[in-house]
This record gives C-alpha cells, sequence and structure tokens, in this order.
C-alpha cells in the first residue's frame, strides 16, 4: 500500500526547517573556515576581484571593438602593462624618492609627537593605550592559535613569494579566472546539489555584478581623491604631494576608515611645516571626504548596492581583527557582495511590516 503524502502544512514546515539547518551548517562552515584559513580565503576572494574586474574591462572593450573576448581581454592586460611600465619610466624614480622621502619624514614627525606626548600627563596616559607598533607603550599580545594555525596554512605564500610575490599570485589567478569564467563557475556549479543550482547561479550573477559596479565606481572615486589631494597639498606648499595624493587615493579603496589612514601622513608632514599648515591640511582632507561623501559617490556608486555605513565599517572592524590589513582592505568589497545576496535571497518588507520611519 502507498503511504500518503504528509499534509502541505507540514511539507512546508520540513521544508523550513531543512533550509534552516542547511543555513547554519553553511555559516558554520564559513567562520571555521575564515578562523583556520582565512588569509588564504582572502587570496582566492582578490583572485576572483581581480578576475572579474578583467572580465569587465575586455567586455567594455569587446562592445566597442566587436572583437572576440579573448583578444579583447589580451588587449586590457597589455594595456594595463603598458600603463604601468610608462608610469614607472616616466615617473618612477619621481614617485619612489616621493614614498621614501615621506616614510623618512612620518617616522621624524612621529618621533616629535611622542616627544611631546611624554611631556604631559595626558599625553602619556594616550602613549599607553598606543601599541608599539605606533609608537606607543602599550605591549601587543602575543599570536593567538588561530593566528598561528592560519599562519602555517597560507604561511607557504607569504614567505616564498613575499607581497609583490603575492600580489603577482592573485594577478595570475584572476587573469586564468577571467579568461574562462564559465569554466570554474560551472565546476563550482556541480558542487552544489542539483536542485539549489538555479538558485546558486543567480546569486552568483548577481554578486559578480555587484562586485564589478562597486570596483568601478570606487576606482574612479579613488581616482577623484587622489588628484584633488595632490592639487589641494601643491596648492598649500605641502612638499612630498605627489606621494600624499597617491597614499590619499590608494586608501579610499576602504571606504571611510581609508580617508582616515590617507590624511594622517599629510597632517604629520603638515604639522612638520607649521600649525597653521597643518590646519590647511585638515580643512583640504574634510572637504574632499564631504564631496566624495555627498556627491562623487552617490553619483558613481548609484547602481551598486547600497552599504549603510555602520555595516560597513563594522565589517572592516571585524575582518580587520580576524585577518589584519588584508580583511581591512577586501572587506568593502565582500561586504557589498554578502548584502547583494542577502538582498536577493530574502522577501522584502511589506509596507505593514517596516518599522515607522523617525519624524
Amino acid at each position: 500500500m502507498a503511504s500518503t503524502p504528509p499534509p502541505p502544512n507540514e511539507s512546508s514546515q520540513q521544508e523550513r526547517f531543512y533550509f534552516l539547518v542547511q543555513n547554519v551548517v553553511l555559516v558554520a562552515v564559513g567562520i571555521i573556515s575564515i578562523w583556520l584559513i582565512g588569509d588564504l580565503l582572502m587570496i582566492v576572494f582578490a583572485a576572483t576581484l581581480t578576475a572579474i574586474i578583467l572580465k569587465g574591462l575586455a567586455s567594455i572593450v569587446r562592445k566597442y571593438t566587436r572583437l572576440p573576448y579573448g583578444i579583447s581581454l589580451t588587449l586590457v592586460v597589455m594595456i594595463i602593462f603598458s600603463a604601468l611600465f610608462a608610469l614607472i619610466w616616466t615617473s618612477g624614480p619621481e614617485i619612489s624618492e616621493q614614498i621614501l622621502k615621506l616614510k623618512h619624514a612620518i617616522t621624524l614627525q612621529v618621533g616629535n609627537l611622542r616627544d611631546q606626548l611624554h611631556t604631559s600627563p595626558l599625553g602619556n596616559i594616550v602613549l599607553d593605550y598606543l601599541p608599539n607598533s605606533v609608537g606607543g607603550n602599550h605591549n601587543e599580545p602575543s599570536t593567538s592559535l588561530s593566528s598561528r594555525i592560519a599562519g602555517s596554512m597560507t604561511g607557504f605564500i607569504t614567505s616564498v613569494f613575499g607581497v609583490v610575490g603575492t600580489v603577482f599570485v592573485i594577478f595570475i589567478a584572476g587573469l586564468y579566472f577571467a579568461a574562462s569564467p564559465t569554466l570554474y563557475g560551472n565546476g563550482l556549479l556541480r558542487l552544489v546539489p542539483k536542485k539549489q543550482r538555479p538558485r546558486i547561479r543567480k546569486l552568483l550573477l548577481i554578486s559578480g555584478h555587484t562586485l564589478w559596479s562597486w570596483t568601478a565606481g570606487q576606482s574612479i572615486v579613488m581616482l577623484v581623491v587622489g588628484t584633488c589631494s595632490f592639487v589641494g597639498l601643491s596648492i598649500i606648499g605641502i612638499p612630498l604631494a605627489l606621494a600624499l595624493g597617491v597614499v590619499a587615493g590608494l586608501s579610499n579603496f576602504i571606504p571611510y576608515i581609508g580617508a582616515i589612514i590617507g590624511a594622517v601622513p599629510a597632517v604629520l608632514i603638515g604639522l612638520s611645516q607649521g600649525k597653521q599648515e597643518a590646519m590647511f591640511v585638515i580643512i583640504l582632507y574634510l572637504t574632499i571626504q564631504f564631496l566624495e561623501g555627498n556627491i562623487i559617490s552617490p553619483l558613481v556608486q548609484n547602481r551598486a548596492v547600497r552599504m549603510p555605513p555602520g555595516i560597513t565599517i563594522l565589517s572592516q572592524t571585524i575582518f580587520g581583527t580576524i585577518l589584519g590589513m588584508p580583511g581591512l582592505i577586501l572587506a568593502s568589497p565582500l561586504t557589498a557582495a554578502i548584502l547583494s545576496i542577502m538582498d536577493s535571497s530574502t522577501p522584502q518588507l511589506n509596507d505593514d511590516e517596516r518599522l515607522p520611519p523617525i519624524n
């Protein structure tokens, strides 16, 4: 005798229960993976982000030239390397010299500032809470067990190749991903249960589009911020304006926190010139960040996922604490992808389900 199917309500409850268990298992696996091999996962994510950027640029070239995708990707890589070679050939010595001078000037200015803080009780309190790595008196904690495990899992890459080698590995892996995106994407989908493949495929496409939109928009923001910083510092008369502009532009890849990171060297150099110059530098960077936050970013990021400032800063804090500098750098694009996936996989709220606005 055939068994009778369960009632509709019971079947729906079972599906919700299995869905909940599946999500809990995925979150647990993700947390354990980040705890153990977070640095390695950041390298994989960085390579994926590089592939998305190369694919997006190749698609633009293909759209306007009607060339095959492979030739368009080759042209993009050739243009990137030609631009880097031209930059190094024409401005490399000047930029390198300014970077070295900037490092020396910042080290000297930090030492002077530390000596000044030692002369006051409040300054000594501040130094007691600052770590030794930035000139304070606070002893940094020893490496935790999870950090040692993660270091043992990923230390091979960083110890053999170093930072430059790791960047090279990321670019080469990203280039291979961009050359055959469907190959790697279909291979990933084969690991997913058959019933879930259409849904996961949709989420992969959405997250890829979000990462491309965010990165393209943020690149424009970085260029504008770096150029405005260089021009403004040159007008004020701050030395090493080119190097400081490059630092400000690159730091702006990290929203909010990056603005502070990029402004600190300029303020320190401004202090070496005088309090008035330092005040002008502060006003300049506040003005640039006001324009960036209220005009530039809303214009260039209007097609990307909206990231609330609180979530952005919180994600930077979490990933930066767990994974260090790589986590801090990649926290924003990773959060943008996660938010786009959550927005697409969860139902929208009805009007009667929303919280009332604050008047």
